[in-house]
């Protein structure tokens, strides 16, 4: 009963960071056009002109980010499949990942994710989806060929319980806002840069200028807010994989295998590498995944 209230507990936490995020993303973006709008409408001495602009641009801001966002709410699921080249994994493709993941389902009463594969000699896997109706597990064919069946059945609970700990709607929010800021940075970037072959005046540049550096610094922090994801949510995933299995040295053990195996160098977006079990980076502290061997670690301490 305690593990259930823990599990709750954590869904119900990151059911608040995902309207939290919803909030603080929108308003992050409304912050950055007010000190475009202050910086270059003649800010505090002028703060009425400010002000005035500032709300007549208001429902255009919320309604770009709105359609945005309900693009790719609807789309992620499509655009994860494009980024990574998986395909669906058919049943009589491979029963034993099937069966697997079925009786895991069954076992917590969970309705079963959709299943795809990518074609990838490397160790890794995901779950993604926004909703019921799209919520998936992908795995590499590299992962289900080297892994025994208790191995990949603790990856799959491991993939599953980001799926009940609402882990995945929370990482895709993220992606999408800072997909936002991302854009607009290249965009600006760009356009400072090629404004044109034609004489550009001296105000025209200084306010592409301001606007980059706005959009820098907003950019910065919404990399904050996703690293604010705490990187507790993958010990998590472990302990409710060996909730679900009972067995965490098979768990360990797959983590070994997966560890200096584990880069799909078919997939290109760093964002979606985020969402995989196990994701090198360069990063360090700036992480969105603990190093491989402290998971070991505390799993051979369960």
């Amino acid at each position: 009963m305690a593990t259930y209230v823990g599990l709750q507990a954590q869904i119900s936490k990151n059911n608040l960071k995902s309207v939290l995020l919803l909030a603080a993303f929108p308003l992050l973006i409304l912050a950055g056009v007010y000190a475009f709008f202050y910086f270059t409408h003649g800010g505090k001495e002028k703060i009425d002109e400010v002000n005035m602009a500032y709300i007549k641009t208001i429902p255009f801001v919320l309604g770009g980010v709105g359609i945005w966002f309900l693009i790719a709410y609807f789309a992620n699921s499509a655009m994860i499949n494009m980024a990574t080249g998986s395909r669906t994994l058919e049943r009589k493709e491979n029963m034993r990942v099937y069966n697997l993941t079925e009786n895991l389902c069954m076992s917590i009463g969970m309705t079963m994710p959709k299943l795809y594969v990518i074609d990838s000699p490397a160790l890794n896997a995901f779950a993604s989806g926004m909703s019921k109706n799209s919520y998936a597990v992908t795995l590499t064919t590299g992962i289900i060929d080297h892994l025994d069946d208790a191995e990949l059945e603790g990856v799959i609970a491991h993939e599953l319980t980001h799926i009940r700990n609402k882990d995945v709607r929370l990482l895709v929010i993220t992606i999408i806002f800072v997909g936002i800021f991302s854009f607009a940075v290249d965009f600006l970037f760009r356009s400072f840069l090629f404004g044109g072959g034609r004489k550009r005046d001296k105000e025209n540049d200084n306010m592409a200028l301001i606007a980059l550096v706005i959009g820098l610094v907003a950019w910065l922090l919404s990399i904050l807010f996703k690293f604010s994801l705490s990187r507790k949510r993958e010990y998590l995933a472990d302990a409710g994989a060996v909730e679900m299995t009972r067995n965490a040295k098979a768990m360990a053990s797959a983590l070994r295998k997966i560890s200096g195996n584990s880069d799909v160098t078919e997939v290109k977006s760093d964002d979606v590498k985020q969402m995989f079990i196990h994701h090198s980076s360069l990063a360090g502290l700036f992480s969105t995944h603990p190093p491989i061997e402290k998971r070991i670690a505390f799993l051979e301490q369960m």
